[in-house]
């Protein structure tokens, strides 16, 4: 007797590879980058040491830092074609939708020729990782009449897209805090838009046509922008005494709640504690603890209703995100494009590995259609 064939909708549990890259522990809140824990590289690291050790598997020596770092700053700068490309995009396109494109325009203006095969060298082609950020802020001032800022080889990655998105040098505070960010969101797994890039990648096509297809995942409303959602919350409610009302009525309702819960996560998401951080530095800086407030509100009173209901539901990193990028000046609107620019380095190591040990993925699908269906003549139907 043939044993009956199971389904696994979104591949949820899984094992479709081997990896070395990240560790995702979800019962106990932790995430490691190659074996380092994501708190240790919050404080020690820099984006661009991290994209090192997501590239190559270890952490550089200084030599090999600063050789890594002068490549990426030196290949900041987007060539007249691609700025052109910017220019003539439609000014009501999302900003996601330029960056996919950008991707593949990009992939015909690199100086070494690009192999059909495992041996396309992604860590060749820097470009990506370096300029999805000046990318995304000239996409950004031009659509809103601004000039383009060329960037800086000066700054550090966060503080250069702060630089080149607003026009002026950030603090060095506010510069760090980017940065970090960035780090937080480097990498995370096996997700929607890394399976998608290993994907494209186990057919041996290019890096170019795998970070593309990456960025269209995140594109989708179920896996990128989550935090745009919660600062949208957040407008719905006034001040700190509306919390409770609002989120008896989601509970009333089954509305949900923004930010709250993850599908690895257990306990609290050890990046939304970090940038929890950052949200009371940067409120504190500013004088504006407005976000800051409400969200621990938030998490207080939802934390009672789970408690009741005998739920361990927590904050993701998305829950905090938001009100930070708003206090650095970064519209909604670029939420996830910084999403994709982070995730970049993540993505082409997971591209790398898959190219180690590549076999094309080939899933099947239950068929449960009609067979033999009779074929009627177009004038007879």
């Amino acid at each position: 007797m043939m044993s009956e064939e199971v389904i696994h909708k979104g591949l949820e549990g899984v094992i479709v590879a081997k990896s070395s890259i990240c560790k995702v522990n979800g019962e106990e809140g932790k995430l490691y980058y190659y074996g380092y824990s994501i708190d240790v590289l919050e404080k020690y690291s820099s984006y661009e040491e991290t994209a090192y050790l997501l590239l190559y598997g270890h952490l550089p020596n200084k030599e090999e830092l600063d050789d890594f770092t002068t490549k990426m700053r030196t290949s900041r700068r987007i060539s007249p074609p691609i700025l052109d490309m910017i220019k003539s995009f439609p000014r009501d396109s999302h900003p996601m939708e330029l960056l996919q494109s950008a991707i593949n325009f990009l992939s015909g203006y690199v100086d070494h020729k690009i192999e059909h095969s495992a041996y396309c060298n992604c860590r060749q082609t820097l470009h990506q990782v370096a300029q999805l950020p000046t990318i995304i802020a000239a996409f950004y001032r031009i659509k809103n009449g601004q000039e383009y800022i060329p960037p800086r080889d000066d700054l550090n990655h966060g503080a250069n897209f702060l630089y080149m998105l607003r026009g002026e040098a950030p603090s060095q505070e506010e510069g760090d805090i980017m940065d970090k960010c960035l780090i937080l969101h480097a990498e995370h797994g096996l997700n929607a838009s890394t399976f998608t890039a290993r994907v494209v990648a186990s057919s041996l096509s290019t890096c170019y046509c795998s970070i593309s297809a990456a960025i269209g995942s995140l594109y989708g409303s179920l896996h990128g922008g989550a935090n745009e959602k919660v600062v949208n919350m957040l407008k719905e409610i006034d001040s700190v005494k509306d919390v409770r009302p609002f989120l008896e009525e989601a509970n009333r309702t089954k509305r949900k709640v923004m930010g709250m819960g993850h599908r690895v996560y257990k306990a609290m998401d050890p990046r939304a504690v970090l940038m929890e951080g950052y949200l009371k530095t940067l409120s504190q800086q500013k004088d504006n603890y407005v976000n800051y407030n409400i969200l621990k509100e938030i998490q207080l009173v939802f934390r009672e209703m789970m408690d009741a209901k005998e739920k361990a539901i927590y904050p993701n990193v998305d829950f905090f995100s938001g009100s930070v990028y708003a206090l650095l000046d970064i519209p909604p609107s670029l939420f996830t494009p910084i999403f994709a620019m982070s995730r970049a380095s993540g993505w082409l190591s997971h591209i790398l590995e898959q190219r180690q040990d590549n076999r094309i993925f080939r899933p099947k699908a239950l068929f449960e259609g009609k067979l033999d269906r009779k074929y009627i003549a177009l004038g007879d139907r």
